[in-house]
């Protein structure tokens, strides 16, 4: 797996000397860098180990303006290698850096004691214990502190294989598969075009991939790929790459940029942090403070929303919220600096609990949901997301965001929730999930508008699918809504007929103006026996208007009082069931039945026939082959 170390230490420390012994490479490659004799920018080089593998080299600057720069190349390093210059000692950017390589998350390193060809052995040995008493307590504490000389080659060698030893000690780090290259460097090469630079963070990425540009929303395709000159088919994680992106122009990048793949990432304009305040700060860090902040290869400003209190002391830690104006796309574990004005110097840093900003609007609310994010595992994190996100769900997307985990973990993780009953997947094609919690509120919203509706309408059925999602504040077409009426009714909590939803035993009956008309129009169809008058005529003959009888006749037929056969014709269900029995006696002695046979056997006439005839086929008594028909086998 490829490790990437970082360089870091104060100003003319000799961090590109050293580079440049060791790898023979000069990272200073702007002309204003080479006039004035000092790294302004990021640099990059490589060393080969014995073993085969490649160590990739990030050194960035060591004066105190160009921190900033410093802080975009330290994101995703595996170790770092400090310098130390053995003359002057530890100094504020020493203190610095190393600070900022704390709050990244930097997990081990080593010391580098430069120019130690121009001290004696006795300062030699003072200034490694002013090192040593200076990183006590950080993670550097025990580090290798090794004297090196880049002008006489004087512990190179030593330098080298301690570099190799912590590298095959990382190399087995784990790292997300969720692809991500946060953009250091944006330039153009003659005869490729846009070509960005970085750490790529996690996941892996084959030439010809399309990609996206977070949070710009542009989309390019990976047209080459390289790491340190050597060209690739397939870039992998933790490897410094370069990526020529088809179709784009230099100006429509900027350094911070996050290449992903289309639809992985999810930027926002908050994000919340378990926040440290370094002891060394000269002032506490306030709430609603405006401030510095570099995530990625990013740097914004913030403002600072503390849950609990007006200000964070100097090593203190505390929950808070970050606000930007523009969307930053991050993931649950990324690390953050904080860098105030005046000074313009690191006073804090953390990590991130959650990518996409809390929404409650009660600030208890919101604090009691970081407090149980913060040492919460992936699984665990997944059900507080989810339970955060109500009804609207999460799909395995964003829950890749916002828990940290790769895909593999993730799916065992929430096949193992749902078998739990915590969480249901309601979108298989989409693999969107919600909390159990939410589920059960819809469905108790449902059952109470059902009960409501058929309270406010016993003449009806029941409320439609439409009146059902306008009732839960969901769309007709909504997987979650059908997901929660299927189970509503496998649970028998609530009947489906044929559009409509009951509660179980529930039958609908007219009552007052309505009862009357009912059994007005029921006594008119069963009077008229084979020859019922038409619908018109029979809310005429009662003096009822025909949305007065939509509810009865819609009961009547649900009822099967009625029998509709045709929009308009009615019969009773006495007068049906003789009609039908008289065809099925037909066919006893006869194969075929002509429209003229059935007038002949009910002495209808075509106003009827027609009709009949059509709805024995729908009933499935009939078939009609050509112009007749012949019984349907049972």
């Amino acid at each position: 797996m490829p490790v990437v170390m970082g360089t870091a230490g104060h100003i003319d420390h000799g961090k590109t000397s050293l580079v440049r012994a060791l790898t023979g490479v000069d990272c200073d490659r702007l002309a204003e860098e080479k006039r004035r004799g000092i790294t302004i920018e990021l640099g990059f080089a490589y060393l080969d180990a014995p073993d085969g593998s490649r160590l990739g080299i990030v050194d960035v600057p060591g004066h105190e303006r160009f921190v900033k720069n410093m802080v975009a190349g330290a994101q995703g390093i595996d170790f770092v290698l400090l310098t130390v210059a053995a003359d002057e000692g530890v100094m504020p950017q020493t203190r610095e850096h190393v600070e900022i390589c704390g709050l990244l998350g930097v997990p081990k390193g080593l010391v580098a004691l430069t120019k130690s060809d121009m001290v004696d052995a006795e300062l030699l040995e003072l200034a490694t214990e002013d090192v040593r008493e200076e990183l006590a307590g950080t993670f550097l504490d025990g580090a290798p502190i090794i004297p090196v000389s880049s002008r006489t080659g004087q512990g190179l060698e030593d330098v080298r294989q301690a570099l190799f030893d912590i590298a095959a000690n990382v190399a087995q780090a784990k790292r997300s598969d969720l692809f991500r290259l946060p953009v250091d460097r944006v330039f153009t090469l003659r005869g490729h075009g846009t070509v960005v630079t970085g750490t790529l963070l996690g996941g892996g990425l084959a030439v010809g991939e399309e990609v996206e540009v977070s949070p710009r929303g542009l989309m390019s395709k990976a047209r080459g790929i390289q790491s340190h000159g050597s060209a690739l088919e397939i870039a992998e994680a933790g490897s410094r790459v370069a990526l020529n992106l088809q179709g784009l122009e230099v100006e429509d990048l900027d350094r911070g940029d996050v290449i992903c793949r289309p639809g992985t990432l999810f930027p926002s304009t908050s994000m919340d942090l378990e926040l440290t305040c370094l002891k060394s700060s000269p002032r506490p860090l306030r709430h609603r403070k405006e401030i510095h902040l570099h995530h990625g290869a990013r740097e914004t400003m913030a403002r600072i929303y503390f849950l609990d209190r007006d200000k964070l002391e100097p090593g203190e830690t505390a929950l808070a919220q970050a606000r930007f104006e523009a969307p930053i796309p991050a993931v649950r574990g990324d690390r953050v600096v904080l860098r105030g004005f005046s000074p313009l110097r690191t006073v804090a840093g953390g990590r991130v609990l959650s990518p996409l900003g809390a929404v409650e609007r009660r600030k208890s609310e919101r604090l009691a949901r970081l407090q149980s994010l913060r040492d919460a595992d992936a699984a665990r994190t997944a059900l507080i997301q989810l339970e955060g996100r109500g009804e609207a769900g999460l799909d395995l997307r964003e829950l890749a965001v916002l828990t940290g985990a790769d895909s593999s973990e993730l799916s065992k993780i929430m096949a193992d929730l749902s078998n739990r009953g915590q969480v249901l997947r309601f979108d298989q094609e989409a693999g969107r999930y919600v909390h159990a919690t939410a589920l059960a509120n819809i469905e108790e919203k449902l059952k109470n508008f059902v009960a409501r509706h058929h309270e406010a309408n016993p003449s009806k059925p029941g409320p439609s699918r439409g009146e059902l999602a306008q009732a839960a504040g969901l769309e007709t077409a909504s997987k979650l809504l059908q997901t929660a009426l299927a189970r509503l009714v496998r649970k028998k909590d609530l009947e489906q007929v044929q559009e409509a939803y009951r509660l179980p035993g529930f039958e609908p009956s007219a009552v007052g103006d309505a009862a009357a008309l009912r059994e007005l129009v029921l006594s008119a169809y069963t009077q008229a026996g084979w020859t019922p008058p038409s619908l018109k005529e029979v809310l005429a003959r009662a003096g009822a208007r025909p949305a007065q009888a939509t509810d009865v006749m819609r009961l009547l037929t649900q009822q099967r009082e009625l029998v509709k056969v045709k929009e308009e014709l009615f019969f009773s269900r006495r007068a049906w069931e003789e009609i039908r029995a008289e065809v099925e006696a037909y066919f006893a002695d006869n194969q075929e039945l002509a429209p003229s046979d059935f007038r002949d056997l009910t002495h209808l006439s075509r106003k009827y026939t027609i009709p009949l005839l059509e709805f024995l086929d729908k009933e499935r008594v009939t078939v009609r082959v050509g112009d007749k028909r012949i019984l349907r086998k049972r």
